[in-house]
């Protein structure tokens, strides 16, 4: 599965514990506070959004960008400490 991230993270602490969570599940940053790989599972995936959000505060903002998943594009993002999911059909 394709997956893309676009970080705003307010502080630099922050930012340097999600960088490093991405890095440690195989993103590579292709663009400043833009991530991506090819090579995650769901499973992988899903503890990843369980450790940044233990690492990010009500500032901090991550998209998700998901493809395919189920034959659909899923977004998910965090703003102001809450998951949010959007899923698009093809």
């Amino acid at each position: 599965m394709f997956v893309a991230v676009i970080c705003d993270i307010a502080d630099a602490g922050h930012r340097d514990m999600v960088v490093d969570y991405l890095m440690r599940y195989g993103f590579s940053e292709i663009i400043d506070n833009t991530f991506e790989t090819t090579s995650i599972s769901e499973k992988a995936l899903l503890r990843l959004k369980r450790d940044i959000d233990k690492s990010t505060d009500f500032y901090d903002k991550i998209r998700f960008y998901q493809y395919p998943f189920e034959d659909t594009m899923v977004i998910s993002f965090l703003k102001e400490k809450k998951w949010k999911k959007s899923v698009i059909r093809t």
